[in-house]
């Protein structure tokens, strides 16, 4: 796992692991400033991801994934594919981002009207709904926190306020975005509460790459890792 300098969320990779699954995470190099576009381009360089995946390969990864929804979906489909390219090449090893890793989720579900809850304000989520139009998804709704640091320090009361507040009757599935917001711990709540699918950043990136190893992890109790373990 290639994850942004800042993310602090390493348990929550963790626990979405079946056992005999192991997880080596590493991270892009530090940045200064507010989280904004800039930084996400920062994040997302080709030449430090691929440096960090680089530094994995020892390991012998059967699956690197780049964890980072915004900084996956910056440069649109295109840019998406090359830096799937660059870890493939750099790791030896299969590919996954974030944001690919969204839309193999919302195939999986059937999903083609999603609603999006991102901590981040809405020219920097503007990407997200750019991203996901070019694979034929519509965002019936949105709802935003408007941080720009501390993604990890965002309250449970605040994260299940977001989602209900992008909740909607048109969307077929929520998405919770960002590696860095926590989240584990209230998608089947949620899922529940609003009745239909509840995806997040670091839940689609996890089922993506254990899909591609033939595995799930029947423990996690959300929509999502309901979905077959076979690979794509």
């Amino acid at each position: 796992m290639v994850a942004p300098f800042d993310f602090v969320l390493d348990d929550e990779l963790w626990a979405y692991l079946p056992e005999g699954v192991r997880l080596h995470v590493t991270r892009t190099p530090a940045r200064e400033g507010p989280i904004d576009a800039d930084l996400a381009a920062a994040v997302s360089e080709e030449g430090a991801v691929g440096e960090a995946a680089a530094a994995l390969a020892a390991a012998r990864p059967a699956v690197t994934v780049y964890a980072c929804t915004t900084g996956s979906y910056m440069r649109g489909a295109a840019g998406e594919r090359s830096l799937r390219d660059t870890i493939r090449k750099a790791s030896g090893s299969e590919a996954i981002t974030t944001s690919g890793a969204l839309l193999e989720a919302a195939a999986a579900l059937d999903v083609s009207r999603l609603a999006l809850a991102t901590p981040h304000d809405r020219a920097l989520a503007a990407g997200l709904v750019g991203y996901l139009e070019e694979a034929g998804i519509s965002a019936p709704s949105a709802s935003y926190l408007a941080l720009d640091r501390d993604i990890s320090e965002a309250s449970v009361s605040s994260v299940r306020e977001l989602a209900c507040r992008a909740d909607t009757d048109e969307a077929q599935a929520l998405f919770l975005s960002c590696t860095n917001l926590s989240t584990l711990e209230m998608i089947p709540e949620l899922e529940e509460e609003l009745g239909k699918p509840v995806l997040a950043a670091n839940q689609v990136s996890m089922w993506a790459a254990l899909r591609r190893l033939g595995r799930t992890n029947p423990a996690i109790g959300h929509a999502l890792f309901r979905v077959g373990p076979d690979s794509p």
